[in-house]
């Protein structure tokens, strides 16, 4: 089967999640934290909800197929076609009423990204790509997506969720890029790289990030024209250090900060 195939299956499962999601956004949940004692790292009874949507309706149509997913693990991992879950990437937004948090929903083949989804219900837009060419669907239309050009860092946009996420090593490397970048933003998850393939951002630099926060994402900012790897240079699609560019000359000197 293609991605094409395929096309009109992901546009329920994001309908599905997104309508499980909505009736607990901005309302009163139950927050329970993943690692106690550690670090905060929300999950909610909507990151449960839709990702179970999710596997139920990807069970019943292709009972064949593995999944990987936050919330419930992994299945047939070592399938052909791999579905990769991340019901809300950006719960912490999401908890505080902030609409930048969004659905990853990813194919792989073979262990590649073919086809990705970002899809935000509330405010009613979806991201998709193939890594041939993105798409964006929202308010405002349809239309294809495409990265900008920028020559240097000193041009750039920067985007990272936030540098306190990061180890101590990696926020010293991370603020090197920093100091040469344009402008640095901090926030967005999941939008930073869906706005980039739209144009309207140039870097967004990350860590330790696991395979669902990112599959999803590679094949949206390929088909846009931008690109994404680990900070070695290696495929993103198994998480970790990432960075992501719209502009390969902008990749290329990042990466010459990151590996000095």
């Amino acid at each position: 089967m293609t991605v094409i195939d395929f096309a009109a299956f992901i546009g329920r499962l994001a309908t599905s999640s997104g309508d499980t999601i909505l009736p607990f956004f901005r309302t009163s949940l139950t927050i329970d934290n993943k690692q106690p004692g550690r670090d905060f790292d929300p999950v909610t009874e909507a990151d449960r909800a839709a990702e179970a949507v999710m596997r139920r309706l990807i069970k019943a149509s292709f009972p064949q197929h593995g999944i990987i997913g936050e919330e419930f693990g992994n299945e047939r991992e070592d399938a052909d076609y791999v579905w990769v879950l991340d019901p809300i990437d950006g719960t912490k937004s999401f908890i505080a009423g902030f609409p930048v948090w969004g659905t990853l929903i990813a194919l792989l083949h073979k262990g590649a990204p073919v086809f990705g989804m970002m899809h935000q219900p509330f405010i009613g837009e979806r991201f998709s790509g193939d890594n041939g060419s993105a798409t964006y669907k929202g308010p405002s239309g349809e239309r294809k997506l495409g990265v900008r050009r920028c020559a240097a860092i000193k041009d750039a946009t920067l985007f990272t969720t936030s540098p306190l996420l990061m180890n101590d090593g990696d926020r010293g490397i991370f603020e090197k890029v920093q100091a040469e970048a344009r402008l640095t933003r901090y926030g967005g998850d999941c939008y930073s790289y869906c706005m980039l393939a739209a144009g309207q951002l140039d870097l967004v630099i990350e860590t330790e990030l696991k395979p669902y926060d990112v599959a999803a994402l590679i094949p949206i900012i390929t088909g846009a024209g931008g690109i994404i790897t680990t900070w070695d240079g290696k495929p993103a699609q198994n998480g970790g250090r990432i960075v992501a560019a719209g502009d390969k000359r902008v990749h290329e000197a990042a990466m010459k900060i990151l590996n000095a």
